[in-house]
């Protein structure tokens, strides 16, 4: 069959693939060029990740700059960046587990045969291949909403919060402080008692998230605490 007869509805050509599964030099070329398409993805998505962290990080530059600015400067900014982080953080979540989907692909592939050509000392999974295969077909998210939330927290948002949350107990208390603490917490329209309590109840939240313990269903992360004796001085 030449390239201006292909069909890729015949059905010669949906079982190309098929055959070259059985063939080791076939099947290898094609993991090759499949592995390069799938890291080429994972680093797509990696960049979109980063980006949403690195205007989230100016998102609360910007508030600190002006909620300090001068003891005029309403400290309701801060609470608008509390929310702005919110939002943030849930574009993260979305595009993190995505960007997880992708990746469990590619180590599957790393630890199936590229570690195992290195140093085949260990037996690969059995089913690796059918893991994958069923995958692209039916393409589905690896890690729960939950997890991916608390390791974006732990790893990049709590500190923001923390930072926002330390600013704005510094803004009411001490930089410019009203007749009472409360007073200088409310917002047009809500006591500040009122915002007190809804600012506790949202800190002990993130923190109850970010540190409950959960299973790990992300794959492929680095998680030794140690430094491994490879390139060690």
């Amino acid at each position: 069959m030449t390239t201006n007869d292909f069909d890729p509805e015949s059905r010669e050509a949906r079982e190309a693939a098929a055959e070259a599964a059985t063939d080791n030099s076939e099947f290898f070329s094609l993991v090759q060029q499949y592995y390069r398409g799938e890291m080429s993805q994972s680093a797509t998505f990696l960049d979109r990740l980063d980006l949403t962290v690195d205007w989230a990080i100016a998102v609360v530059t910007a508030v600190l700059a002006l909620a300090f600015e001068s003891t005029g400067r309403s400290s309701h900014l801060l609470l608008i960046g509390m929310i702005a982080m919110v939002m943030f953080l849930w574009f993260d979540i979305r595009r993190y587990r995505t960007y997880d989907a992708v990746r469990a692909r590619v180590r599957l592939i790393e630890e199936n045969v590229f570690a195992n050509t290195f140093d085949p000392k260990d037996v690969p999974m059995e089913d690796w291949r059918e893991e994958i295969g069923e995958d692209l077909r039916n393409p589905q998210l690896k890690v729960s909403y939950r997890e991916a939330l608390s390791r974006r927290l732990a790893r990049v948002y709590f500190p923001l919060f923390v930072l926002l949350g330390v600013a704005w107990l510094f803004r009411i208390s001490v930089f410019a402080p009203g007749p009472s603490f409360f007073q200088s917490a409310a917002v047009p329209g809500v006591p500040g008692e009122f915002v007190v309590a809804a600012v506790g109840v949202f800190y002990a939240a993130l923190v109850s998230i970010t540190f409950w313990p959960h299973k790990r269903q992300a794959k492929g992360e680095f998680r030794g605490q140690e430094p491994g004796a490879w390139k060690k001085s």
